[in-house]
């Protein structure tokens, strides 16, 4: 049996109201006694029950947070920054996966909310806000991090993904790349707007975009490899790419397999740029230059933006935070000697 603040105070000799308000930190307990209290606590292992607390308090000061998946690196660096955060402010943080299926989402909504979260936080794999919507109408605090919806105005944290993909593939061009393939990513603003982005590039830099250099949409974050095989096979079969801007690092890991297992060098035969400068991309046997998305200040500014929310229930105006990505350079795109490969913004 769980060990009940009725208890403590049968243990001590007090009042249950003399214990609740310990545990409550209220200002007309004496320091002795709330000592005896705390120590007899600590003793017989009390832990609250948080449930019954939001039921008198309203709050449960745990948030959920769900994400796509949580194989990926860069959600880990994420929920890690959002985490402590969360922590710092004395929340907990209840986390779950949707796996890339919107009906596992909703339900997994319905099951935070079901356990009193006072709030939520979402990398949304839903291609309509119609949940989000209901959440807003009936008062539910939450922040969309890395996706949105175009049109939807509430309060999101991700980063330009356009930029992410002007500026790589500007990159392989400035490394002197004339064929640059793109291996796309999910149909979400993140895929889209990447690509967005390479098709802007190659606009602004009068080259032309071949479809046979473009893969079709995956269907899981990059982290079904066989795709990116079969993407990366394909681009070999005809006339191969001289430089390949993929989604994010996982895609273009294996994509590299793939021209290494077919005996082409890597930067000088074709050069490779990923998305998402995981803590690893130094170490492989193509250092991998990528796109930073500045994962840990996504999960930072999200969890900060959920706290003012919390704070202040009665705001109704919502807030969109997008950084700037920003360009690391490695061995894997390095071409014709370069030692930078930069391209001016202007």
């Amino acid at each position: 049996m769980a060990v009940t603040m009725k208890d403590i105070a049968q243990a001590l000799g007090v009042s249950v109201v003399t214990v609740s308000k310990v545990m409550r930190d209220h200002t007309d307990i004496g320091p002795q006694t709330r000592k005896r209290v705390l120590a007899k606590a600590e003793e017989l292992s009390y832990r609250p029950n948080l449930t019954a607390r939001s039921l008198v308090t309203g709050e449960s000061r745990q948030v959920g947070v769900i994400v796509p998946t949580l194989l990926h690196p860069f959600f880990a660096y994420v929920l890690e920054a959002l985490s402590a955060t969360m922590k710092d402010d004395g929340y907990a943080v209840m986390i779950s996966s949707s796996m890339e299926d919107p009906g596992m989402e909703d339900a997994a909504i319905e099951q935070l909310l079901g356990h009193r979260m006072d709030g939520l936080i979402v990398a949304s794999c839903s291609t309509s806000p119609a949940k989000f919507q209901q959440l807003a109408q009936q008062g539910i605090p939450f922040v969309l991090i890395d996706r949105y919806f175009p049109g939807f105005r509430t309060n999101y944290v991700g980063v330009d993904d356009r930029v992410v993909g002007r500026v790589a593939t500007e990159h392989l061009i400035a490394m002197g790349c004339k064929r640059i393939a793109h291996i796309r990513g999910l149909e979400f603003t993140t895929g889209v707007g990447r690509f967005e982005g390479y098709r802007q590039a190659l606009e602004k830099h009068r080259m032309r975009l071949n479809p046979d250099l473009v893969s079709p949409y995956m269907t899981a974050d990059g982290l079904d490899w066989q795709q990116s095989f079969v993407a990366m096979h394909n681009l070999l079969a005809g006339k191969p790419p001289d430089g390949v801007f993929c989604y994010n690092d996982p895609t273009a890991i294996a994509a590299i397999d793939v021209v290494l297992q077919a005996g082409l060098r890597i930067p000088e035969d074709i050069a490779f740029i990923g998305c998402d400068n995981l803590h690893y991309d130094g170490s492989l046997k193509a250092p991998l230059s990528s796109m930073d998305h500045h994962s840990s200040e996504i999960g930072v500014r999200a969890a900060k933006m959920l706290l003012r929310v919390l704070k202040d229930k009665a705001a109704k105006t919502s807030r969109r935070v997008v950084l700037q990505p920003s360009l690391v350079i490695r061995e894997s795109s390095l071409r014709n000697g370069s030692k930078n490969g930069r391209i001016s913004n202007k």
